[in-house]
């Protein structure tokens, strides 16, 4: 079975998230982005985990459906039918430690995946001890990554553990800020038991593949969403058993029969992927980091690394280079972007969603648009610049300000000194 995954999200129990994530509301919007199996978050949660088990029921094959879904009532959901058999849910949660290692303080991001309710309690119980869980969504805990893989491993085998978002430089396996410089050196003798990495939204395969220390693990991608709609903004594509074991196999095996392809942003629009200072308004590339000796050219402060830098730094391998085995990829923009940059208005507004909806009716849902549908089809329905920015980003005809310091990269698909009443105008990857 084909279906898209998207394994990291949060619920509205963490920090700085929606309040709108709930599942019947997570439900219609992973239906809407082409989502058919969607992480849980936060399972650690004593109230979302309640919440989880008053409204999910087992589905037999490792996943859960909603007992029954009540329809939002947002005006523009409420005109997409969602089912219980629509959209299926994977236990998850994401976990910050925050620690002391060898002289330095760590902070690593650990995203974890369970086949049932009773993997979840055992991981509840060994951690309520050490700090405390209802505090946030994604609890912060005192605990070496190590000692909780460890655990993992004795008492819920079954358990993905999946480092984070690896290159983000404050909370991250490889974080520039608070991380290591290998895999082993955080998780020691139990580093036979990851074996998945999550790239986060600031890099993608090609940047990892630059490390050859990384070609035994599967690069995984997830939106980490904090809001409804920026779910599936990355995520998995699988062609295997619906069940967890299948899953697992899955993203183990690294057999690009059954693991398809990852979603990925561009990479440059992540907020971490070049070094900058934002309130100086600095963005500078490696080398030009390097040249500046790491001090802002303004501040003259230390910059913010960023995840190229990073890279840079770790990589023992040319950019382009493959390794002997890889798992394929598509850079994607949100549709609403596009839409948004077709007809100079905000991704938020409600003309833009009016518009982004009308194509959601009209051909399915958001990954079948952005790379199924026929450019013919799409430019049949208004406006048609809308196609036309959609056959540019599959040819990855962007522009891209890289983002940097926390702040996202700001990415273009029409360049108005260019751009006809036709929407053509050739344009170039930074």
């Amino acid at each position: 079975m084909k279906y898209g995954a998207d394994l990291h999200i949060h619920s509205k129990f963490s920090r700085a998230t929606s309040r709108d994530m709930i599942l019947d509301t997570l439900a219609y919007w992973a239906k809407i982005k082409g989502i058919s199996l969607l992480g849980t978050g936060d399972f650690t949660h004593p109230e979302w985990l309640f919440l989880a088990k008053e409204k999910l029921e087992p589905a037999g094959n490792g996943f859960f459906r909603l007992r029954n879904i009540i329809p939002p009532e947002n005006e523009f959901l409420k005109s997409i039918s969602c089912s219980t058999e629509d959209v299926f849910f994977i236990l998850t949660t994401e976990i910050s430690f925050i620690y002391s290692k060898k002289g330095k303080v760590r902070k690593i991001h650990i995203l974890v995946c369970a086949p049932d309710f009773e993997s979840v309690d055992m991981i509840n119980g060994k951690l309520s001890g050490i700090g405390n869980l209802r505090s946030d969504g994604r609890p912060i805990l005192g605990m070496d990554a190590k000692d909780f893989v460890k655990m993992v491993s004795h008492y819920c085998p079954r358990c993905m553990v999946i480092p984070a978002h690896i290159w983000t430089p404050w909370f991250s396996l490889f974080g520039a800020n608070s991380g290591f410089d290998a895999i082993e050196e955080c998780f020691e003798e139990v580093t036979p038991f990851i074996f998945a990495l999550e790239t986060g939204l600031s890099s993608d395969p090609p940047m990892n593949w630059r490390l050859s220390s990384l070609d035994k693990y599967t690069l995984v991608s997830n939106s980490d969403a904090h809001s409804p709609s920026k779910i599936g903004r990355e995520a998995n594509v699988f062609d295997t058993d619906f069940t967890y074991d299948g899953l697992v196999q899955a993203i183990k095996g690294k057999d690009s029969n059954n693991f398809l392809y990852t979603i990925e942003f561009f990479p440059e629009e992540g907020k971490y992927h070049y070094d900058g200072h934002r309130k100086c308004g600095v963005v500078l590339s490696p080398q030009e980091t390097m040249n500046n000796n790491l001090i802002c050219p303004r501040c003259r402060k230390k910059l913010t690394i960023g995840v190229m830098h990073r890279i840079e730094k770790l990589a023992d391998r040319s950019q382009g280079s493959f390794p002997p085995v890889k798992i394929p990829y598509k850079n994607l923009i949100p549709l609403n972007e596009i839409i948004a940059q077709a007809t100079e208005k905000s991704a938020e507004c409600k003309s833009v969603w009016e518009i982004y909806f009308h194509f959601i009716r009209e051909f399915g849902n958001e990954h079948k648009i952005l790379t199924e549908v026929p450019i013919t089809d799409l430019a049949r329905c208004s406006p048609e610049r809308v196609s036309a920015g959609v056959e540019r980003m599959r040819k990855g005809q962007v522009n891209i300000v890289p983002g940097h310091d926390g702040t996202y990269g700001k990415i273009s698909l029409f360049d108005g000194k260019n751009q006809d009443e036709s929407g053509q105008g050739q344009l170039q990857l930074f």
